[in-house]
């Protein structure tokens, strides 16, 4: 017996459409989360040096980096990707939509990162520095030995949410061909004239991204603080 799907689905959706875009769907997919982890991974790299050039005690330095970073902040990603991908080869510097996309983002959320890791530092009682000062700690042993463990369980919820927010951004990136997830959605619906099973197929892996992503974040959050917290009974012993 041959199970018809057609008659499983409703009139306004059609069930077999939806399994038949699903594999083209599950390899953009890849597609999508490469560039998301990979610019995200980067941000967070990327977040912490643009953090301590900003907060050096030289203005010549500190200023020029924060302009960059609010501009950064307070333009449009799709704008950005633009730039990068249509600009940049006026200049001989031409990227792929890939690494465009990749760029974009990982500068982009860079800028954000380093204001969480901003208020991370912001957080730390005064005392500790004063602590790691008495015991005639180096300004980069301070932040290795003290500071630093506990700045990175105060900001992996935002770092968390970012992940999820470059999820969602990275439909952005099928204007310049990167064939991602809703690219390949949309070319299916224009070669086929069927935007509805595509593009809800599209929404619903974009959900099991951000929910499987909140769920490891919130995993990573409860280990690490769970690590901290025996490390302060051990050295309180």
């Amino acid at each position: 017996m041959i199970l018809d799907l057609t008659q499983l689905s409703p009139k306004w959706f059609h069930l077999d459409v939806a399994v038949s875009v699903l594999p083209k769907l599950i390899e953009a997919t890849g597609i999508t989360i490469y560039v998301t982890v990979a610019a995200f991974l980067i941000a967070l790299v990327l977040g912490l040096p643009l953090l301590l050039l900003r907060r050096s005690r030289y203005r010549l330095v500190a200023r020029p980096v924060a302009t960059v970073i609010e501009f950064i902040r307070s333009t449009p990603l799709l704008v950005q990707i633009y730039f990068f991908f249509f600009v940049l080869p006026d200049y001989g510097i031409v990227l792929s939509p890939v690494v465009t996309g990749i760029v974009a983002m990982s500068l982009h959320y860079g800028c954000y990162m380093s204001e969480v890791y901003r208020s991370g530092l912001d957080s730390i009682p005064h005392g500790q520095w004063d602590a790691a000062t008495s015991l005639n700690f180096s300004r980069v042993a301070a932040y290795r030995h003290v500071i630093l463990p506990q700045v990175v369980p105060r900001v992996i919820p935002a770092a968390g949410s970012f992940l999820v927010f470059m999820f969602k951004d990275s439909p952005l990136l099928a204007a310049i061909t990167v064939h991602e997830l809703m690219y390949v959605a949309v070319q299916h619906g224009m070669d086929n004239f069927q935007y509805l099973e595509p593009i809800t197929m599209c929404g619903l892996i974009f959900l099991a991204l951000s929910l499987g992503s909140t769920a490891v974040i919130r995993l990573i959050e409860a280990r690490v603080g769970t690590v901290w917290l025996g490390r302060r009974r051990y050295s309180a012993t």
